[in-house]
């Protein structure tokens, strides 16, 4: 049998994530393909005059949270100054030792909070050994 869902909607197969710390634990040492998709709303608008810099935001996942060069996928997005929702992907393929964890680190250098709405993902699969 498999666990039941958290929400109606949701699809989760295996042991390996945490949904309370967001973490996904490889059960075994292998390669595995990573993808996020984050539905992001900003929660308030930019002040005009301010650095077009603060519009970047990085989407990472990261292995045992380190997020150096070479243990994580990342993608950065620059934000429209007009829109109030994002839509943000990374996808990729890391190598886990059995017993590592994965996760999702958003940097957010846009100069406003920012919401991660429902809907948004987080899955791991075995490629293999």
């Amino acid at each position: 049998p498999h666990p039941q869902p958290a929400r109606e909607g949701m699809f989760h197969r295996g042991s390996g994530l945490n949904l309370t710390s967001g973490q996904y634990t490889a059960p075994v040492a292998g390669f595995y393909t990573f993808t996020a998709t984050l539905h992001i709303v900003r929660r308030e608008q930019q002040r005009k005059g301010q650095p077009c810099r603060g519009n970047r935001l990085r989407v990472l996942i990261c292995v045992q949270s380190h997020c150096q060069h070479n243990s994580n996928l990342e993608t950065v997005s620059w934000l429209e100054s007009g829109g109030d929702l994002f839509t943000i992907s990374v996808t990729g393929v890391l190598y886990l030792q059995a017993g590592q964890y994965a996760s999702v680190f958003v940097d957010n250098a846009a100069g406003s909070p920012l919401t991660i709405q429902s809907g948004s993902d987080f899955s791991a699969i075995l490629l293999g050994v």
